[in-house]
């Protein structure tokens, strides 16, 4: 057992053999003072208990522990040399040459040996009581249940009867706390505050840097981050996320909870220990952030786990200034607040070099993502990716507060029907500057769009083309947090722009087959008119039909919705025309198989379209019956 301390210049045996027992001097004298009294007295009682424990007295003492082998006498050890420090106080006041005074001054020495032997096995023995975890889940910082020291200085049934508490004591933690709080107090009041406080010091600091460590913070050099593949940092990060959890709520709270209680009768002590204690530990584990967004190299993936660093000390930041609120550990909360600076630029400038490569993005190298030719392409579902995924960050909000907003003068300004800014600031919106800024990227990628639909040959797939990434853009917001930032309003206006593009798609892709079913199937006087109208019916229908056989809109709602419209427009006009016409083309040979496709043929030739690949895909079919025509629908999504 490592000795802590001093050594006394005389043995407790010399020392006893030189000083007789108080009960061999004589009887007060009128001359002797009220504090030689006194001393003489607290001598008598302090002296037995106090060179029983004496560790240098035999080796039961050394190898016991006081406050182990019997609480209520460690109750009145700490009651007894309190009783002696104000006594010596008293007789230095009124005869500070007093020989009391070197008698009661050597038993202090004996006595704070005793309890530097004790303060420290305490802490040494009951790392599982006093690990952080166990003791960050007090409710206080300021108090314990009862403190022991209450009792120190009462009567010696009192003392039995606290003694008898503390055995009770369920909380093992609490009870450990009580005994080191009791050492402490006696110890700073008899002015040992430097032995106790070494002591504290060494042992916890290596139970907070090996914490940390056991966390998997390591401190990292700028040149090194900068270095690491970003699969690596990755790790790095999400094993950090995971540790300032821990560290917030577990080993800097409960450390902090510890130190105010064993310290509670000095502030600068408290702050003394925390601060040695936990800064170098508080430091690595702020410093990696800022490091981070300082040096890490460009990825696609940074800007989302930057953000999940800004939000996991965001969400933390009161109980960060709550924990370091000392002066001494203000350099820890600065850290964390330059940490927030450095992430809060590095997502501006990762959204700014997002905004720069969607505005440079060349048309001739957007591909076909989900589906070939007018399908969702890969720009559209990358970006709305990226934006969603945004859009469930509620920090965007402080990030872009004093952020750069969209440019106002650029080569092609947002207009306000493609998002109103001044609703936006005025309707109670959560962040204006977040939606302006989401708002904005999207009518980037629209914009993008439009210059590709000018590019297509056919004029229907440039409306579908267009139909189907504003329908996947729209998907994309009214299933994620990008509703709520863009509105109703705005998803209104887009639902209608796609609703028109639709229509437009359908004129121009299918309006000459409808035009080719006569509306009135008596103007149809003779078979042969009849037979002519039978092949052009056929003829467009088929050419069409090929065509638009490699055609797919992903999306499920809008497939379905473009299909019903042009079957309830197609299909009951041409079997009123099937029914009146049928029966006379079967008449005559010459007019055979010129009625190719009955009602029903019809509604399943439509059924099969849009999925891109010319097969019927039954997945959740639906039947709808538009005017006695039985036509199909799918829910693929």
């Amino acid at each position: 057992m490592k000795k802590f301390g001093f050594s006394p210049k005389r043995s407790s045996s010399s020392f006893i053999a030189h000083y007789p027992s108080p009960s061999r001097f004589s009887l007060p004298t009128p001359s002797r003072s009220l504090s030689d009294s006194v001393m003489v007295q607290t001598l008598e009682l302090a002296e037995p208990i106090i060179v029983k424990w004496d560790p240098e007295s035999s080796t039961y003492a050394n190898v016991t522990s006081l406050f182990y082998e019997n609480r209520g006498e460690a109750l009145a050890f700490i009651k007894l040399v309190n009783k002696l420090h104000k006594a010596m106080h008293a007789l230095v006041a009124e005869n500070s040459n007093s020989e009391l005074l070197i008698r009661a001054q050597h038993l202090m020495q004996i006595a704070m040996k005793r309890l530097e032997k004790e303060f420290y096995q305490i802490l040494s023995l009951n790392r599982a009581q006093l690990d952080p975890e166990s003791v960050s889940t007090r409710s206080s910082r300021t108090s314990v249940r009862s403190s022991i020291s209450d009792f120190v200085d009462e009567s010696d049934d009192e003392i039995r009867v606290a003694g008898e508490l503390i055995s009770e004591v369920e909380d093992d933690a609490e009870g450990v706390m009580m005994d080191l709080k009791l050492i402490a107090d006696c110890m700073i009041s008899s002015g040992y505050a430097k032995e106790c406080v070494k002591i504290y010091k060494i042992i916890r600091k290596s139970i907070v840097d090996e914490g940390i460590y056991k966390l998997g913070v390591e401190k990292m050099k700028p040149s090194h981050v900068h270095k690491l593949d970003w699969e690596v940092l990755d790790l790095k990060i999400q094993n950090w996320l995971e540790a300032v959890k821990i560290a917030v709520k577990t080993l800097f709270n409960g450390e902090r909870i510890l130190c105010d209680h064993v310290f509670s009768s000095s502030d600068s002590i408290r702050e003394s220990c925390y601060s040695e204690i936990t800064k170098e530990g508080a430091s690595i584990l702020f410093g990696f952030p800022e490091n981070v967004a300082k040096n890490s190299r460009k990825s696609p993936e940074r800007i989302f786990r930057t953000l999940d660093m800004y939000t996991a000390i965001a969400d933390r930041w009161p109980e960060i200034v709550s924990i370091f609120s000392f002066q001494s550990t203000s350099s820890v909360v600065t850290q964390s607040l330059n940490s927030l600076i450095k992430l809060g630029e590095s997502v501006r400038l990762d959204l700014t070099e997002f905004e720069t490569l969607l505005s440079k993005q060349s048309i001739k190298s957007i591909v076909a993502g989900a589906g070939a030719g007018a399908g969702v392409y890969k720009l559209t579902i990358d970006t709305m990716n990226y934006l969603s995924i945004l859009g469930d960050y509620g920090v965007l909000a402080d990030i872009l507060l004093d952020g750069h907003p969209p440019p106002e003068k650029s080569p092609s300004p947002m207009p306000e029907t493609f998002f109103d800014k001044s609703k936006s600031s005025t309707d109670g919106s959560p962040s204006p500057a977040v939606s302006l800024r989401i708002a904005w990227l999207i009518f980037l990628l629209v914009s993008k769009l439009e210059e590709k639909v000018k590019h297509f040959k056919d004029v229907s797939q440039a409306y579908l083309f267009h139909a189907n990434n504003l329908q996947h853009i729209l998907s994309k917001v009214r299933s994620s947090n990008l509703r709520y930032l863009l509105g109703d309003d705005w998803i209104s206006k887009r639902e209608s722009e796609v609703k028109k593009l639709a229509v437009s798609y359908e004129q121009v892709a299918w309006g000459h087959v409808i035009d080719a079913v006569p509306k009135n199937p008596k103007i149809v006087t003779t078979r042969e008119e009849a037979r002519d109208c039978f092949k052009r019916i056929n003829t467009f229908f088929e050419e069409t039909h090929r065509k638009q056989l490699s055609v797919v809109i992903p999306n499920g709602k809008l497939r379905d919705e473009i299909k019903l419209s042009i079957a309830r427009k197609l299909l009951p006009a041409y079997r009123e025309f099937y029914i009146a016409h049928r029966v006379e083309m079967g008449k005559e040979r010459k007019f055979a198989g010129v009625v190719k496709y009955s009602p029903e043929d019809m509604g399943n030739a439509l059924s099969d379209l849009f999925f891109g690949s010319g097969k019927r895909v039954d997945v959740n079919v639906a039947v709808i019956v538009t005017n006695d025509v039985v036509f199909t629908v799918t829910d693929v999504q």
